[in-house]
């Protein structure tokens, strides 16, 4: 499975929302600025994660995203379903795929792509916005200590 720009980009701009939003909507310009990521192209992504009950948008002046549900409801599979689609280790792993291959109830390789794929699913599943927020500031505090000795 590979996780394209679209979808680490996507847990990138979410999370900022969650890291900045509460004291009201972030400016897409300011998540642009501070993730290095264009502007346009979060406007994209934010239509994906909108679309599935994510993120939503505020309009008006001091308008921008806010989470659509509180951080700990949103999960990390959560996001990459959104902005990838579903989540399989192969194209025969995939939900509701029934592929052209005559070998999958025979096939010992189809069940461990399956098996792959649960767990890669229940990881992601696993991992909260809310759980990368604390690490987040972790790291901020980590980093602050280490300056704070030198």
């Amino acid at each position: 499975m590979h996780i394209s720009t679209r979808g680490r980009y996507a847990m990138r701009a979410l999370l900022d929302v969650a890291l900045h939003g509460e004291t009201g909507p972030v400016s897409r310009a300011d998540i642009s600025a501070r993730q290095d990521i264009s502007a346009e192209y979060i406007a994209q992504l934010f239509r994906s994660l909108a679309a599935a009950g994510l993120v939503r948008g505020v309009k008006g002046p001091g308008g921008g995203y806010v989470l659509a549900r509180d951080a700990s409801e949103i999960r990390v599979g959560d996001v990459i379903r959104a902005v990838e689609g579903p989540i399989a280790a192969t194209y025969c792993a995939l939900p509701n795929t029934r592929p052209g291959c005559d070998r999958l109830d025979k096939c010992v390789t189809h069940q461990l792509w399956m098996e792959l794929t649960d767990s890669i699913a229940s990881y992601l599943d696993s991992i909260t916005l809310r759980d990368l927020c604390q690490r987040a500031h972790a790291l901020v505090n980590q980093a602050t200590t280490s300056g704070d000795a030198a």
